[in-house]
């Protein structure tokens, strides 16, 4: 399939066949089944993780061969336009994902495991892995491509950010047990390991340091490398001063997060509460 999807990207047909459609509906069912992921673990990477360019590629070379049709439940009400390749996610209580009622959507061509829930209205785009156990809150965005872990928490309004392009790019990785607070944002390839909290409010991104208090470390991405938050890190909302210039003078700091302590028995019991939701 790889080598398909791959030839059938680059060499661009001049009209699509039925046998192009059919390589696609059976890259898409794999990408349902969780049997391709955009990224997978790899412990020889530093990072544990790495990106597989043909995967984006399959889910791009959707967009290329889909025309715009009417999806509408009720096209006067609530028109809804797009792709015909990327209708949305079928479930069947079979599957053991709560959809509860209130306006979230799913994009098909994406794994979702059992004892997921979706709280309205949240929304997870094609090209991701949201592992077992994991709930999706309120106003939740898990952008295309992104791996979430299992029993992880994606608290409401939190922005998951999706990469799609660059193809060789890493998406943003959610390892397993982590939490993410409300109004927080992960964009731009991060890691965050296993087990990690993310307090409320907490932005990263490649370009955002993240100060270590307690091991006296700053994480940063490089070239080579996305920003990568520790395992059991408990990570909240901080700034630092500007050292120089007229910011010195008017007494300016800019945000950064900044790691205040890693996981233990008290952190547990503040988030026990999440597990009776499930």
């Amino acid at each position: 399939m790889q080598t398909e999807i791959e030839a059938l990207f680059d060499q661009k047909p001049a009209s699509y066949t039925e046998e192009h459609f059919g390589l696609f509906q059976r890259f898409k069912q794999a990408l349902n089944a969780g049997a391709v992921r955009s990224a997978e673990p790899d412990a020889s990477a530093r990072s544990g993780w790495r990106v597989n360019p043909w995967v984006k590629k399959g889910v791009l070379l959707g967009f290329r061969m889909g025309a715009v049709v009417d999806m509408s439940v009720n096209e006067t009400r609530q028109p809804f336009l797009d792709k015909a390749t990327f209708p949305v996610k079928r479930f069947t209580p079979q599957d053991g994902v709560r959809i509860v009622p209130g306006g979230s959507s799913i994009r098909d061509g994406c794994y979702v495991g059992r004892g997921v829930t979706c709280m309205p209205p949240m929304y997870i785009n094609v090209g991701t892995w949201v592992g077992d156990g994991t709930m999706i809150d309120s106003h939740a965005l898990v952008g295309s491509c992104a791996q979430i872990g299992k029993n992880c928490h994606i608290s409401a309004a939190a922005q998951i950010g999706g990469v799609l392009e660059p193809v060789g790019a890493l998406p943003v990785i959610i390892e397993d047990d982590v939490l993410v607070g409300g109004n927080c944002g992960v964009y731009e390839g991060t890691v965050v390991k296993k087990r990690a909290v993310r307090g409320s409010g907490t932005i990263v991104t490649r370009s955002t340091p993240v100060y270590d208090v307690v091991r006296g470390l700053v994480y940063s991405a490089t070239d080579e490398e996305p920003l990568m938050i520790p395992e059991d890190a408990v990570v909240v909302a901080g700034s630092r001063a500007i050292t120089h210039g007229p910011g010195k003078e008017w007494g300016v700091s800019l945000y950064t997060p900044v790691i205040v302590k890693y996981r233990d028995s008290k952190t547990d019991a503040k988030i026990q509460l999440e597990d009776l939701l499930r």
